[in-house]
């Protein structure tokens, strides 16, 4: 009984949620290594619309394998933790596109992935718990 609920919980740490969200981090980084990348547009600010959209999207990804994987924390202490990964992967997301050809690197850039971050785990904890949802 106790190895299966212990399989169980093995299994909930390491669900299809966690998939998408390293997959979806793999293209970060894949578009991230792509020299000379620009957003197209002519929005002054369309860089930091995107990268807000993109961290965003990132946090919402990682919010639904954090509460599925965890669900006896506090949503509170869940968006916290969320962000604090988000946090390092976003400065190692700028810190590696440092060293790529027509590429730069901006602690604005970290801000606005952040604020999406932020934005998206705001939203969640808002929406509060998910019932009938795994």
């Amino acid at each position: 009984m106790a190895v299966m609920a212990e399989r169980r919980n093995v299994g909930q740490l390491f669900n299809k949620r966690w998939l998408l969200v390293v997959v979806y981090v793999g293209i970060i980084f894949f578009l991230s290594a792509q020299p000379g990348l620009k957003v197209p547009g002519s929005f002054i600010y369309k860089d930091k619309v995107a990268h807000a959209l993109e961290y965003g999207g990132l946090s919402l990804l990682m919010h639904g394998a954090v509460r599925t994987s965890w669900p006896h924390v506090g949503p509170v202490r869940r968006a916290l933790l969320t962000l604090l990964a988000i946090a390092v992967l976003a400065a190692s997301d700028e810190w590696f596109q440092r060293g790529i050809p027509h590429r730069d690197s901006s602690p604005f850039d970290w801000m606005a992935d952040m604020l999406g971050a932020c934005l998206a785990q705001a939203w969640g904890v808002m929406r509060g718990p998910q019932r009938g949802r795994a």
